[in-house]
């Protein structure tokens, strides 16, 4: 999915972010981190922090992007589409005032449909004790109408988190 995030600036946030730590990827990689252990630096705390961000760092490019069209009142980009997981999709879009994120997930089995519930009632509650936090809404088999004319897919094991 790295190629997915690299059309959202994946190579340039890395670059700010890791510099000189950054290498030729390996074969069969997408990026390379190196770090010389003859030569740890005095700073290596924040070194370990930041590559173990590295996941975090790549997705970040996604919501950099948007919540800066978001800011700027630009509206009309096109959706950012990441294919984060076999079967799995996040969906980013941003209108003049809110940015909207969607992932889509798969329940294996029925022991996910239920755990995933009570971890969104859990959502709901949070709300409500705390009204600056973000709504969040959750929908099963279909797609939430932010993705209806898209290829998002529909079935009884798919679930759509809409933040």
């Amino acid at each position: 999915f790295y190629k997915d995030l690299q059309e959202h600036g994946a190579d340039e946030l890395l670059k700010r972010e890791y510099g000189n730590l950054l290498a030729t990827p390996e074969e069969g990689y997408s990026i390379s981190v190196v770090i010389d252990l003859e030569n740890i630096p005095s700073n290596w705390e924040e070194v370990v922090k930041k590559v173990g961000l590295l996941k975090r760092n790549c997705f970040a490019s996604v919501f950099e992007k948007y919540f800066q069209f978001q800011e700027q009142g630009e509206e009309g980009h096109k959706r950012a589409v990441i294919h984060y997981r076999d079967e799995e999709t996040l969906y980013v879009e941003a209108k003049a005032d809110r940015v909207t994120v969607v992932f889509s997930t798969v329940f294996r089995d029925e022991d996910d449909v239920i755990l995933g519930k009570v971890f969104l009632q859990e959502l709901r509650e949070g709300r409500r004790a705390s009204h600056t936090a973000p709504q969040v809404l959750f929908s099963h088999r279909e797609p939430p109408l932010e993705l209806q004319s898209t290829d998002a897919r529909v079935g009884d094991n798919i679930g759509y988190i809409t933040f």
